[in-house]
């Protein structure tokens, strides 16, 4: 099929609103470009000048988009990768297992905001076509940020059970990946404690150990950190890689290598695809009735119905995206319930990382793999406009509720599949650390990290799911303009490829990074040669020197929060590293993100006018 949104066209500001963020509208301007849509130049329409950009279509009164900071905390000028990821708490996370609160060392952020900002903009062009008024879209990269970290605020902030995890805690050389004898690092993967408990028996592990460690590797999605005992680790580093492949294949436990980037770029899908992170068909009848609905009045997607049938992170990360959106999101649940459900910390008989991510939807609990669940779900799929599940690859052909067979009950449907691997041929499971290592993604955050592996944070999880969202997003806004339903597919491996693709070096002399102060942790980014001078006079008048070398010592002479002030005063980039969680929920200038109840959730980072 043609480029997707061919049709439409994006208009960026003459003067970027973030000097120190290329990469951030590098990104944004990358994935507008696979979606197809047209960037003429820098020449807003006139009476936009306040804008960031503007996305134009015959149809459409233009739509403005326009970035924002709570309490104008961190002017936007200031913006920066390395400054988001300290005030959003994502650094703190990353720190859990990597030794210490610091930066994912790629453009994480840069990559999550285009997209989220995109996928509210292409929103709010279906809100138009539907008979709403929606021209000016607010996004806040802060807010953005801190959806990311929305799953662990929430545990961090529980009012019972809180979890109290802080960077640096662990040991960092005694978590995944794994090293053998030959020096081969590796990630393990199997989702079922059976085949663990076999694979380590057979390396020689006690099953009192083998127990202990299947509780802090399954942990990991949850906490972002996974402490082994160190028996595990020092029995694989005696064993070659050869020799842990075979004894894995006989448990059915699966063996992934941390690559390169440059090992992913030589692989056959890659070079096809050159790393597309969607991939786009439509059905090959003619469309069905339109489906009418009220227009929208207070966000973009009201009056739609999305079918979410996920578990995990990435899909229902999606479906709550899309909910944000304003769309009604039904989430399919297994009889008696997502077994997640019970995961603590609790509150009211939930998980509230699980609530985090699903309580603006309505459940409907359906066995699947019965005719008359699937009938049910036969007769959801008629009135509904988008059917999102991360089943197993080959599950929803042999239920028959694949694209083809929807596509028959709803021709203007769009179905969207969130998957692990794409087109990739590879035979593990498509989790978030087996991605990050066949990617090339743990290579490049162990190199920035100093670590030997990737991050347990869910990079690619929460990353996959915003992509998901832009995509379905995307298929909508085409679906408004032909009729015609659309099938879409993301990978949390496109998620990873997309985000290498954008990862550029800062550029040189760029003084950035974390340091430790009286109390706290500060992180500076100077991106321009007059913040390194001003930064170097402030030192000179403070402690009488400005050796770069002696940058660590200089920073103890006064408290984190200090050093923001005396900082920001001079234009010079900084920011407070946020280490516990729980004091985002008591910051005052980022109270408008968050909503509190028996947890800390975070809101729409989107505003629409």
């Amino acid at each position: 099929m043609p480029p997707l949104l061919n049709q439409f066209s994006l208009l960026h500001a003459q003067t970027t609103p973030f000097p120190a963020w290329g990469a951030m509208h590098a990104s944004f301007a990358e994935q507008a470009h696979l979606l197809g849509i047209q960037q003429p130049g820098h020449s807003l329409p006139v009476g936009m000048d306040s804008a960031a950009f503007a996305l134009a279509h015959p149809a459409l009164s233009p739509i403005q988009g326009h970035y924002v900071s709570p309490a104008s905390w961190i002017p936007l000028a200031d913006f920066s990768e390395p400054l988001l990821q300290a005030a959003s708490g994502i650094m703190s996370v990353h720190g859990r297992a990597s030794g210490r609160a610091q930066p994912l060392g790629v453009g994480y952020l840069a990559t999550l905001t285009g997209a989220m900002a995109l996928q509210a903009t292409l929103a709010a062009a279906i809100g138009q076509l539907r008979g709403g008024t929606f021209q000016q879209v607010g996004v806040s990269p802060l807010g953005c940020g801190l959806l990311g970290i929305g799953q662990y605020l929430a545990g961090a902030t529980a009012r019972e059970e809180r979890e109290h995890f802080l960077p640096g805690r662990a040991n960092a050389c005694l978590r995944p990946p794994f090293r053998s004898a030959d020096g081969a690092v590796f990630e393990l993967e199997t989702l079922d404690s059976g085949p663990w408990r076999c694979f380590w028996e057979s390396v020689g592990i006690k099953p009192d150990v083998a127990g202990t460690a299947w509780r802090a590797f399954l942990l990991r999605y949850a906490r972002a950190m996974s402490p082994l005992p160190a028996e595990c680790i020092e029995a694989l580093a005696h064993l070659p890689y050869e020799r842990i492949q075979v004894l894995a294949e006989q448990a059915g436990v699966a063996v992934v290598p941390v690559r390169t980037v440059a090992q992913r770029r030589q692989d056959v899908d890659y070079q096809r695809g050159q790393g597309q992170p969607w991939a786009f068909s439509e059905p090959a009848f003619a469309p069905g009735r339109p489906w009418t609905a009220s227009a929208p009045t207070h966000l973009p997607l009201q009056g739609l119905r999305v079918i979410e049938s996920c578990r995990r992170i990435q899909g229902p990360l999606a479906g709550h995206l899309l909910a944000l959106l304003g769309a009604e999101v039904i989430r399919l649940e297994p009889p008696g319930g997502d077994p997640l459900r019970a995961m603590p910390p609790c509150a009211d008989g939930c998980s509230v990382r699980f609530d985090a991510l699903n309580h603006l939807k309505r459940i409907q609990e359906v066995d699947i793999k019965s005719p008359e669940g699937r009938q049910l779900i036969h007769e959801l799929v008629r009135e509904s406009d988008v059917f999102l599940h991360n089943w197993a690859p080959g599950k929803a052909q042999a239920l028959m509720l694949d694209a083809e067979h929807l596509h028959a009950v709803r021709p203007q449907l769009v179905y969207a599949y969130a998957g692990g691997w794409g087109s990739a041929p590879v035979t593990a499971p498509g989790t978030d650390f087996t991605v990050q290592a066949w990617s090339g993604v743990a290579d490049a955050i162990a190199t920035a990290s100093g670590t030997s592996g990737g991050s347990l944070f869910t990079v690619l999880d929460v990353l996959g799911g915003v992509l998901a969202t832009l995509g379905v997003t995307a298929a909508l806004l085409r679906r408004s303009l032909t009729g015609t339903g659309v099938h879409v597919e993301s990978s949390l491996l496109g998620a990873a490829d997309l985000l290498i693709r954008g990862n550029a070096p800062p550029p040189a002399g760029t003084l950035s990074g974390v340091y430790s102060t009286r109390s706290g942790l500060i992180a500076i980014d100077c991106q321009r040669p007059e913040q390194s001078r001003s930064l170097a006079t402030l030192l000179e008048q403070l402690a009488g020197a400005a050796c770069p070398a002696s940058l660590p010592e200089q920073f103890h002479a006064l408290a984190a929060a200090e050093w923001e002030v005396l900082l920001s005063a001079r234009g010079i980039g900084a920011c407070v590293v946020t280490e516990d969680l729980r004091d985002l929920a008591a910051d005052p200038r980022i109270a408008e993100c968050l909503g509190h109840r028996a947890y800390s959730f975070v809101k729409s980072p989107w505003s629409f006018s």
